[in-house]
């Protein structure tokens, strides 16, 4: 019996529906209708009930259907682990990641090194929100998490007893806005404004949202914000607030340019910006060889490490 067959059952059962179905898997009705027979014929029994409409399964089709899941969802584990076989075999350490930090902070830190560690960003990782990372670190999706963390206390920030941490550098968001002609910000904050001001924010479940809220309401006289857009990316809200919908807050590694060229002003002075720390998480206790080098650089003060080199896993 091929896997890709418990999968099609799996997409039946939840589209019942034999077209939707084909169409999720990839082929042609007739070569999906064909494949779901053989896998009846193969288990000895009627496993769809197709009189009904929308389709439903037999009594068989729902205890089998059970027995899909699991074993689709131990394949699937089973590949993950492997994966991560190779990739310690490799001597690579997964990292995890914003889109801001991958572009903006990481190659910097990188080449600080003599020898840099062997980082593999974890793309998927830029499109999660504040609890994604560390629950990814909890099922060993990646090895390490890189991220922004508030400077001061911020009790809305996750949980993270049970992972370690070095605090890499800094970052400031800055409030930022498209200028007028004669150059002032088209939105400016002001303590105690009496309009509401269009926001660009950050999604509510992201960790800079967090951050950006619990700065706000420590500011007496915080102004009120109208909400036009939310993202998890630094780089949309920086193209919306270059087009004039709005203020937001940005890194200012991400629009130091900008501002130095006028392209984009500060929407309000100091007490506005926010101080963040940029944060590498791991789980606590043994890991891999080279996960636990690139730990003893760094808790030896190689923040920037211009001469600490990282052993490959093959180093004695």
């Amino acid at each position: 019996m091929e896997l890709r067959w418990l999968e099609d059952f799996i997409a039946l059962a939840r589209t019942q529906h034999f077209s939707r179905a084909a169409e999720e898997q990839n082929v042609t009705q007739p070569t999906f209708s064909r494949r779901i027979k053989l896998l009846e014929e193969e288990m000895g029994t009627t496993l769809v009930n197709r009189q009904t409409l929308p389709l439903s399964l037999t009594p068989a089709g729902e205890e089998f259907l059970g027995l899909c899941q699991e074993v689709t969802r131990r394949v699937a584990a089973t590949r993950q682990r492997l994966v991560h076989l190779a990739e310690e075999q490799a001597g690579q350490l997964r990292l995890a990641a914003p889109q801001s930090l991958l572009a903006h902070f990481l190659p910097e830190w990188l080449a600080g090194w003599a020898s840099p560690p062997p980082l593999t960003p974890y793309l998927r990782a830029t499109g999660w929100l504040a609890s994604d990372f560390f629950e990814a670190l909890a099922r060993d999706e990646c090895d390490l998490v890189l991220c922004y963390w508030p400077a001061g206390a911020c009790p809305l920030m996750p949980e993270t007893e049970g992972l370690a941490h070095h605090c890499l550098g800094h970052e400031r968001m800055i409030p930022t806005s498209l200028p007028e002609a004669d150059g002032r910000p088209r939105f400016a904050l002001q303590a105690g404004g009496r309009f509401t001001l269009p926001l660009i924010a950050y999604h509510p479940r992201g960790l800079i949202d967090l951050a950006l809220r619990s700065h706000l309401d420590e500011l007496p006289g915080a102004p009120r914000f109208r909400v036009l857009h939310e993202s998890i990316q630094s780089g949309n809200i920086r193209e919306l607030v270059g087009l004039g919908y709005g203020l937001g807050w940005l890194p200012e590694r991400t629009v130091r340019d900008d501002l130095a060229a006028g392209r984009l002003v500060r929407a309000g002075d100091a007490r506005w910006e926010v101080p963040l720390e940029i944060r590498l998480f791991r789980r606590r206790g043994h890991g891999p060889a080279v996960l636990e080098a690139l730990w003893e650089a760094l808790s030896g003060g190689a923040a920037h490490p211009r001469h600490t080199p990282i052993p490959s896993p093959e180093s004695p």
